[in-house]
């Protein structure tokens, strides 16, 4: 989507602070002993509130109102019986829409007591996710999200999920400019407009590269089994850099 006006920059708006809202909320409910179903049907009962519909399910019939995916799993995970436990990395991902506009959020949480190794993780996790927003802006190239965070992954002895990509979104969870490597990539030559709604969402672990399904046809795992966190925004560009709009209030 391309922002043309203020209305449609507030009806952005709204829907990114009610993900924003839920997730927050989801995080500050979650503990030792509760299953990914009843995080869940916190996160439903929320969003049905607000009267957002959730985006995974109205546009992939997904068994969920969010995605929960904990330790091995890095993404797309089905709320269930898993039983959430202490030392946990537990990833929540909220996307839904109201009045046809949609955002998608998601960070990852670690269940105390954690190592250390777990918490410097996710506080780099979520610097990639920043270094990746401070590259959006009006003409910029799209591949520049991917080369700063792959320098960044580089130094701090990082590897990338390589085929878990950020995404055009706006008027559909998922539009064009399709597939916005959060890595580096020789080939991406697209340039970014001033208006597109974006997601920016780099996969940051200590060792995995790929994203591989599950049976279930759904949840991911990370190809060589190793340790992935996950910091979405949505975000407009605009002349002055990046407007993050899922954010809570």
């Amino acid at each position: 989507m391309t922002i043309t006006n203020q209305d449609e920059l507030d009806g952005l708006k709204e829907i990114g602070r009610i993900v924003a809202n839920t997730m927050q909320a989801m995080a500050k409910a979650m503990e030792p002993g509760m299953t990914t179903r009843e995080l869940d049907e916190i996160g439903r009962a929320l969003l049905e509130r607000e009267g957002a519909l959730s985006a995974p399910q109205s546009t992939y019939d997904f068994p969920g109102a969010t995605c929960i995916s904990v330790n091995e799993e890095i993404a797309h995970g089905i709320p269930g019986d898993r039983v959430i436990a202490a030392d946990d990395l537990v990833n929540i991902d909220v996307s839904a829409s109201k009045n046809g506009y949609f955002a998608d959020t998601g960070a990852t949480y670690r269940v105390a007591p954690v190592r250390p190794s777990l918490d410097r993780l996710c506080r780099d996790g979520r610097q990639a996710m920043q270094i990746g927003i401070a590259q959006v802006g009006s003409g910029r190239p799209l591949a520049g999200i991917g080369r700063a965070i792959g320098k960044f992954a580089e130094r701090r002895g990082y590897t990338l999920i390589r085929n878990l990509a950020s995404h055009g979104i706006g008027r559909a969870l998922h539009e064009e400019p399709a597939e916005i490597p959060t890595w580096p990539a020789r080939g991406e030559k697209r340039r970014i407009h001033r208006g597109l709604v974006l997601t920016v969402e780099p996969f940051l672990s200590r060792g995995g590269l790929w994203a591989t399904e599950a049976d279930d046809g759904w949840t991911l795992y990370s190809e060589p089994r190793a340790p992935v966190v996950q910091y979405e925004h949505t975000v407009v560009a605009t002349d002055r850099g990046a407007m993050v709009v899922t954010l809570p209030g």
